[in-house]
């Protein structure tokens, strides 16, 4: 028996962080959540698998119009003439009381109730599959306690979109532990709802679990999801042992490259070490285009130009990726996280340059002063549009506080006071 666990599907979600900047793929960002879907259709078809799960998140909110459900389910169709079943669970983002449109689904698709545990049986492969949908998008309560227990002789599949015990960058809705999922007694748990793929309970799989695992996403939609994104591909013997495969779907990948550099190193240098990785992040990403985020990272000399030219930098590593990146890479930022290969409180021992770094540490450890600095930003904030305050695309200034941002920029600004104040540079 074969089947696929996929979620998180998020149709017609744009891609962040790329369509407002000039030459960004605007044909593959578009469409990447519905060609990443046909992917999946088309892995199913491939495989003959017996049946296809979906644990919630299959619309990114409620439709602006009918395409994006029409598109669903033509996807749906095409399994339906392949006589291939599908469950599916509502989550958070596509919650019954969110969604106000609706369309009359295939035969083939089941979509398990939300007012509490249903059970679907597959007599023609024996398997049961037990969950629920969520209500509302913000569920709070465990509602794995009211799943019904295993059915002898079957598979037993549970389906649940949950955050488990809490995730990073995840609200926590439906919490539970991998223990109350254990007690159940079922031999696959498919979850939905963290976008980072994992098998929870990896390690204990070799003592006779049964495997508890998140499928992910199958397409980033911005920087903070990057690598290989997809669906497990669940191959089960006559002894209900189950064998994961993952699959890629995705057909626009994110990738971070995060450079050490050392204090020797020059801006030269260091767009040296883009050009010599490159090759690489291109290979992983297997024909895909990339999105590729820069992270320059470490105490050097080049941390001086970095910081007085960064639009000139930018630029420079743009123009890597564009010789180097075989027509597929495409830039989305680049972060100059360096400081300078001496300190500031080596340059000198009085006058101005003593005077700046008195002052500079002064704010750093003084949260009043801080407050001070940071509250003229308070009223840009009140007036500027909701995505660049809240979410992936917030300005680094709109967190509840923003003495990080402070900090970094104090970080940046003192070696360049200090460079202009000893003649070494022009503002």
């Amino acid at each position: 028996m074969k089947f696929l666990h996929a979620a998180d599907l998020h149709l017609d979600s744009p891609l962040r962080g790329l369509s407002r900047y000039e030459g960004a793929p605007e044909d593959e960002i578009r469409q990447a959540t519905r060609n990443a879907l046909r992917n999946l259709v088309s892995l199913a078809l491939a495989e003959r698998v017996d049946f296809v799960l979906i644990a919630g998140d299959v619309y990114d909110g409620d439709w602006q119009d009918y395409q994006t459900g029409l598109f669903f389910i033509g996807e749906m169709s095409r399994l339906k003439d392949a006589g291939i079943p599908v469950v599916l669970i509502r989550g958070n983002h596509d919650a019954a009381s969110r969604m106000t449109n609706s369309l009359r689904l295939p035969p083939n698709v089941t979509m398990l109730d939300h007012a509490q545990p249903q059970t679907v049986t597959l007599d023609s492969c024996g398997v049961v599959i037990h969950g629920q949908s969520f209500s509302r998008p913000a569920v709070t309560e465990n509602l794995v306690l009211q799943y019904p227990p295993a059915v002898p002789g079957l598979f037993n599949i549970g389906l649940l979109h949950t955050s488990l015990t809490g995730a990073e960058g995840h609200e926590n809705y439906a919490p539970c532990s991998p223990v109350d999922l254990l007690q159940c007694g079922y031999d696959y748990w498919a979850l939905g709802h963290v976008h980072q793929r994992q098998i929870v309970n990896g390690p204990d799989l070799s003592s006779g679990q049964p495997p508890i695992v998140f499928s992910g996403n199958i397409q980033g939609r911005h920087i903070r999801e990057p690598g290989a994104r997809g669906c497990y591909l669940v191959t089960v013997d006559a002894a209900h042992r189950a064998e994961l495969e993952f699959q890629a779907l995705d057909v626009f990948r994110w990738e971070v490259c995060s450079m050490a550099v050392s204090v020797e190193d020059s801006p030269d240098d260091v767009l040296s070490r883009f050009d010599s990785a490159l090759p690489e992040i291109l290979n992983q990403a297997d024909g895909r285009p990339l999105a590729i985020r820069v992270e320059v990272r470490g105490r050097c000399q080049a941390h001086a130009d970095f910081a007085a030219h960064p639009r000139h930098w930018n630029e420079e590593f743009r123009n890597v990726a564009v010789q180097s990146g075989q027509g597929r890479v495409w830039l989305e930022k680049v972060v100059f996280a360096t400081s300078p290969s001496v300190a500031a409180s080596d340059l000198a021992d009085d006058g101005p340059l003593d005077e700046l770094r008195q002052l500079v540490a002064e704010v750093r450890q003084s949260p009043d002063l801080q407050k001070e600095l940071l509250a003229p930003l308070g009223g840009l904030l009140r007036k500027l549009p909701v995505e660049l305050t809240r979410g992936a695309e917030a300005l680094p200034f709109a967190a509840e506080s923003g003495t990080d941002w402070l900090s970094e920029v104090l970080q940046n600004v003192e070696p360049l006071l200090a460079e202009h104040l000893r003649g070494g540079s022009q503002p």
